[in-house]
Order: C-alpha cells, then structure tokens, then sequence
C-alpha cells in the first residue's frame, strides 16, 4: 500500500488471495454469462471503450469531488484500506466524495476503477454502516463490475444522445436491459462483499435499512422491517405478480427491503461461516474458460430453487412450465434419440430396421 498507514483491525478475518467466486451470487455469474452471450454485446464493449476516455472520468472526479486520503476524510481513508486489506486487493482504489444528497455509492472506471460515495451517504451512516458500503463497492471492483457498470452508464447517455434513430435506440435498448438485469443481481454479490469487510450483520443491516428509507435504525422494528420481504414474496394475485416484473425491470438496483433479507439470510448461511473459517476459493486456483456453462448451470439451479420456495403465483406458474417444458423434453429425447436413429417414432427398446 502506498501510503503508510495502520490498517488492521483487531477480531477481523482476513481472506488472503480471495476469489470473487467466494461471495458472488450464482445468478449473478449466470446473468453475466447470458450478458456477454447477448448477439453484438462483445462488439458494443470494444466501441464504448474506444469512444471514451477514462483518464478523463478520472480527472472530472478529481476536479468536483474531494478525493480521500489522510489528511481529507481520514476516517474513509482508513476504511478503505481496512476493506482492501481485508478482500486482499491491491492497489487500493481511490475513493472520493462528491455532493449529492441521495445515498449512494458507486464503483467506475475500466482501467483503474475507482470509488465514489455521496455525502447523503456520509450524513446518515455510522462507521461500521460505512464499512459496509466501502466494502460492497471494492467487491465490484474485484469482481471487475466496474468495467461493465461503466459500460451501463455511457450506454445510457449514449442512448439518450441517439434517441432521434429508431433502429439503434432499439438495439440498445436490449443490450441496456440486459445489464441492468444482470447488475441488479451483481449487487447481491456485493452485498456479501460488504458483509465479508464488516462481519457485523447487525451493522450491515442498519445500512440497508437507512437506503430502504429509514431516518434512524432505531426508530425501525428489524422483525417487522424483514417481515415486509416475506410479505412482498408470498403475494397471491397474480396481478401483483406482473406488476412486480414490470416495476423492477427498468431498476439498476435490486428492491431494498428483499435485498436485505437475502443478505441476511447468507449471513446464517454454512457457505458465509466457511469463508471466515477460512475455506473459500483462491484466485491462484482460478482457471479461466472459454464458456460459461458452469456459471449458467449455477444461476439455473439457483432460479430453481428460488422458485420452489416462492408462493408467488406467476413464479410458481413459471416453474410449473418450467418443469413441463424440462419433462416433456426428456420424454422425446428418450422417445426418439436413443433409438439408433431409425427416425420412425419407435420406442427406444425397438431395434432399428435393418439396412
């Protein structure tokens, strides 16, 4: 680390060499994979790329914002080198705070990403609420979110520059759902990322329920505040179905108070108690491929059995075609491709006619 600072926390796990395999939501590794499956995307990546210039993001951040360091901000500062000690990454991204009152916080930047948080922010969160946020944000950067949540951004602003042509309005249009939809899940990601610097559930909690809208945590019942989740999950019309998917599609964020309780849920989870004891993969034992098979696989399974656990009825009737389709599938497949080819709608325990 550049600067000489003391970083390290008493009581803390650290994770040397992590993976973002280690928190990354399945669906989230699944979603990316569809995204960068997506006719054009890989063309569309290397065009923004080259159509802007990142030294520049750089420089607008450093001349309207205030830039964190020792000497500005010194409490940031030292949280972020705390989270970058703590999921092991280096060099340690500049964070910078700019003048907003909304209560966000964002990782961009291709090359060198870098951190910005709002002043919102600030006004309304305690250290270890903050810990969580700084944390969440370095998880996108080590699981390189910020490459294509930069993408997303000029995307948009590109898109509204274009709207007077029809036909390339409407090809980004779908290349733009795709990744929201793939960042509202890149977000549960991140979440575990930040539970992973804080190791305070509680701390972790009081966060998400000042960007659900609350003033002061105090003032909020967290059983009553979860229970809102279950609520929103077990709808039984199916018009409130339809309006959930129509609400959330056009979202960059997942919805506050479910997101909570999923991450709530993974911090009672064997998977979230194995990493701190230390077993989670390393990123010298990382591979990479050339498919995405085994991520889309992943997202599937976890589709799967969210929505076996779901009493909404459009999800439930989804996977009830789900199931159909997949059943169905199976039946002709043993029906007619597995019977040595002779095309004649046999069973596959005919023997094929002869030659």
């Amino acid at each position: 680390m550049p600067e000489d600072i003391e970083v390290s926390r008493s009581n803390t796990v650290r994770f040397p060499g992590i993976s973002p395999r280690a928190y990354e939501h399945p669906v989230d590794r699944g979603a990316l994979a569809t995204l960068r499956a997506v006719p054009g995307f890989a063309q569309v990546v290397k065009t923004i790329s080259g159509f802007y210039s990142e030294r520049g993001e750089r420089l607008m951040a450093l001349a309207s914002a205030i830039r964190v360091g020792p000497t500005q901000y010194p409490e940031l500062d030292r949280l972020r080198h705390e989270c970058a000690e703590t999921l092991d990454i280096s060099p340690v991204p500049n964070v910078f705070v700019e003048r907003n009152p909304a209560v966000n916080a964002m990782a961009i930047g291709m090359d060198e990403p870098f951190i910005v948080i709002t002043t919102g922010a600030l006004e309304v969160m305690d250290t270890e609420s903050l810990r969580f946020v700084i944390g969440h944000e370095m998880g996108h950067v080590l699981s390189g979110h910020a490459v294509y949540r930069t993408i997303l951004i000029r995307l948009i602003s590109l898109q509204m520059s274009m709207s007077w042509t029809p036909v390339s309005a409407l090809g980004m249009r779908a290349i733009i759902a795709a990744l929201r939809e793939w960042f509202r899940k890149a977000e549960l990601s991140c979440d575990r990322a930040g539970l992973l610097c804080s190791q305070d559930p509680a701390a972790v909690l009081r966060a998400q329920i000042l960007v659900a809208g609350g003033i002061d945590p105090a003032q909020v019942d967290i059983p009553a505040f979860l229970q809102q989740a279950q609520e929103y999950a077990s709808v039984d019309d199916i018009r409130d179905s339809y309006l959930k998917l129509r609400y959330v599609e056009g979202m960059s964020h997942p919805l506050a108070v479910v997101r909570a309780a999923q991450l709530q849920k993974w911090a009672a989870s064997e998977e979230y108690r194995a990493i701190l004891a230390g077993d989670y993969p390393r990123r010298d034992d990382d591979t990479p491929t050339s498919t995405w098979s085994d991520d889309i696989k992943s997202a599937a399974k976890s589709y799967k059995d969210s929505w076996s656990e779901s009493t909404d009825p459009l999800t439930k009737v989804f996977s009830d075609v789900g199931e159909a389709v997949s059943g169905a599938a199976n039946k002709v497949w043993s029906k007619f491709g597995n019977n040595g080819g002779n095309g004649n709608g046999g069973s596959a325990e005919q023997p094929p006619a002869s030659s």
